[in-house]
């Protein structure tokens, strides 16, 4: 028997909360056919995409990092309304780590002005890693000291309870958790809590796992990240010797419910407050120098019409005799001395 257009959005909706809770239904579900208003069924039908495990309503789905490959492998980018983990496997990673999360927090602000983000984090990993510092917060990725608060909590138990209820606040424009290690009390089903609060509330909720092994978790993303060596500053004349470049980060997608594995090396722009890819330093310097090609045709100096201007050749250096000189043992008279030496007088 042929089911009716309401029996159909009725299935329909079913299948949606049940994709919400466990996460684990086709790549996309469609709107039942019939929903046109010749079936008297609302064409305006909520639609929403699931994609294993990753539900949201459209549009605004996924957070672009700017990087076109690495969005075409997350399927648009990183899950908005998700919980995502950033992976650090040794401990001298933790700074490229927090360093990542605040890259993509400053790509949050930029979407939801006026709107804070929480850090949370237990005694122990702030003992370690510190916390960021407030004028480095503004200078490297925009981020003023009252965009971002911080959270401290004694035990792991406590900061997985705060997280949780800051992950249901929609006051936040995100909320990262920092934890060290492998701890027993960040099993599946914690992590089951804080995804599913992400995504009734629409927001995301970032997972710092620092010095840890890959353990299962609900997050449908886990990028792995790692420290890249910096390349010199690239100047009008080319790279500069001995300098520092922009900070770098090797990200390898450990997992992902919608993309292969792949490592990508990504710098971060502070000025533009966005991530370049770098293939390669020769390939990444000309890429970049075409770039700035592109930006700036017009050149900074003009170019001689025989290529190169040689510096004009030095004269011959003169010697020329002190005026008024004195001989050897000769001292000034006193009304030749300066006038400084003597103490002013007004007249």
């Amino acid at each position: 028997m042929a089911m009716t257009a309401v029996a159909r959005e009725t299935v329909f909706a079913l299948r949606r909360q049940i994709a919400k809770i466990e996460g684990t239904l086709p790549e996309r579900l469609q709107a039942p056919v019939a929903a046109t208003p010749d079936a008297g069924v609302s064409p305006n039908t909520d639609l929403t995409i699931i994609r294993r495990g990753i539900a949201a309503a459209l549009p605004d789905t996924f957070l672009p990092t700017g990087v076109e490959r690495l969005d075409t492998a997350l399927s648009g980018g990183l899950p908005k309304a998700a919980l995502s983990e950033i992976h650090g496997t040794e401990t001298r990673d933790a700074g490229a780590v927090a360093g990542f999360a605040l890259s993509l927090a400053s790509l949050i602000l930029k979407q939801t002005q006026g709107l804070p983000v929480l850090w949370i984090g237990t005694s122990e990993i702030f003992r370690e890693a510190g916390f960021p510092y407030a004028r480095g917060l503004h200078a490297s990725f925009g981020i003023e000291p009252e965009q971002l608060l911080f959270s401290e909590a004694p035990r792991l138990v406590d900061a997985l309870w705060i997280a949780e209820e800051a992950a249901k606040m929609t006051a936040l424009a995100a909320v990262i958790l920092e934890i060290r290690g492998n701890p027993q009390r960040l099993d599946l089903t914690a992590t089951r809590r804080l995804h599913a609060r992400a995504q009734s509330a629409g927001r995301p909720v970032f997972l710092l796992r620092q010095a840890a092994g890959p353990e299962p978790t609900a997050a449908p993303v886990r990028l792995i990240v790692a420290s890249a060596p910096a390349v010199p500053r690239h100047t009008i004349a080319g790279p500069l010797a001995g300098s520092i470049g922009r900070p770098a980060f090797t990200i390898t997608i450990g997992k992902s419910r919608t993309a292969l594995p792949g490592q990508f090396t990504l710098e971060w722009n502070p000025d533009e407050r966005a991530f370049d890819e770098r293939w390669g330093d020769e390939r990444w310097g000309e890429e970049r120098r075409g770039e700035e090609r592109a930006k700036n045709p017009v050149p900074v100096v003009s170019l001689s019409g025989s290529g190169k201007d040689p510096a004009a050749a030095s004269g011959a250096v003169l010697a020329f005799p002190a005026v008024g000189s004195l001989a050897a043992g000769d001292q000034p008279s006193p009304w030749e001395r300066a006038a400084h030496l003597s103490p002013r007088r007004a007249g």
